[in-house]
């Protein structure tokens, strides 16, 4: 079968397109290529090659399915809006979320899949990249802005923290440490520097270990304290497993720290283990 040539056409083709007239002469994904590259609103009266029609299929349902998907993304918008994070639940304000970071797909399976795989909405914001895009329909890019979300997250309450009076706002702090710890796959021991008037200098993990061991050097801990002129610490650690207990190594490790910053003028205030499960201080439990 003949074709006319299109105006402006040689005979081979434009620049950078395919136009050949003759099908044995013109290579198949070179046509699939022209036939692509259709303007909004406008189609082409020549037939397609049939093997592209299977995507010219998949990109015709997914248009069916954007009305939906958009009218259904105004109404969530429009809750949180008029209600804030209240009127929606931990799925939906991660799905509000997904919305930027996946614009032409459906977020709520992704959403949903992302709760069953790691049990809360804090969990999904602090699982590893790595563990992120295991689920299906996260890839790096999404699961890097989920990081992204937590670390803004943390250092808004950091911010609250910094500058006040830290004893004053126990739960501000409890919150910053969950924030910072509770998800961590493995052991982190980090310290609270406060001032004379008890207001935060500095935040710093110290030692990063195993699932269930991190080594703690009282040395270290003191000799930074004098470097940073603090006059009182807060000592921080979690536990993977979800369980706050304290053992006994946590224990007689405080005490071994106490000891060592006493004689040079600085106060251990608490020593607090965070889980998934809750925390646990060991001053509260009467343990120092």
């Amino acid at each position: 079968m003949t074709s006319r040539r299109r105006p402006g056409m040689s005979e081979n083709g434009p620049d950078g397109g395919a136009g050949n007239d003759e099908a044995n002469q013109t290579p198949q994904h070179d046509e699939r290529s022209f036939f692509a590259e259709t303007r909004p609103g406008k189609s082409r009266s020549r037939q397609v090659d049939p093997q592209a029609a299977p995507q010219a299929d998949a990109s015709a349902r997914d248009n069916a399915g954007t009305e939906h998907y958009h009218g259904h993304r105004d109404r969530l918008r429009r809750r949180f809006r008029e209600g804030g994070d209240r009127a929606l639940a931990d799925y939906e304000l991660l799905e509000l979320l997904l919305f930027r970071l996946i614009p032409r797909r459906d977020t709520k399976p992704i959403a949903k899949a992302l709760l069953a795989r790691f049990g809360s909405l804090p969990e999904v914001l602090g699982a590893p990249v790595h563990l992120l895009t295991e689920v299906t329909g996260v890839g790096e890019s999404v699961a890097t802005d989920l990081k992204l979300v937590a670390a803004i997250a943390h250092r808004m309450l950091k911010g609250e923290l910094k500058g006040r009076q830290v004893l004053g706002s126990w739960s501000s702090v409890i919150e910053y440490c969950r924030a910072a710890m509770a998800f961590e796959a493995r052991e982190q021991f980090r310290i609270l520097f406060l001032d004379k008037k008890n207001a935060l200098i500095a935040d710093e993990i110290q030692q990063t270990g195993t699932v269930d061991h991190t080594p703690v050097y009282p040395r270290e801990v003191v000799k930074r304290a004098l470097e940073l002129s603090a006059t009182a610490i807060i000592l921080v650690h979690n536990h993977p497993s979800g369980d706050p207990t304290p053992s006994r190594a946590d224990i007689e490790m405080t005490k071994l720290i106490i000891d060592t910053a006493r004689p040079l003028g600085i106060t251990v205030h608490d020593h607090i283990i965070i889980g998934k499960d809750g925390h646990a201080s060991l001053k509260g439990l009467k343990l120092i």
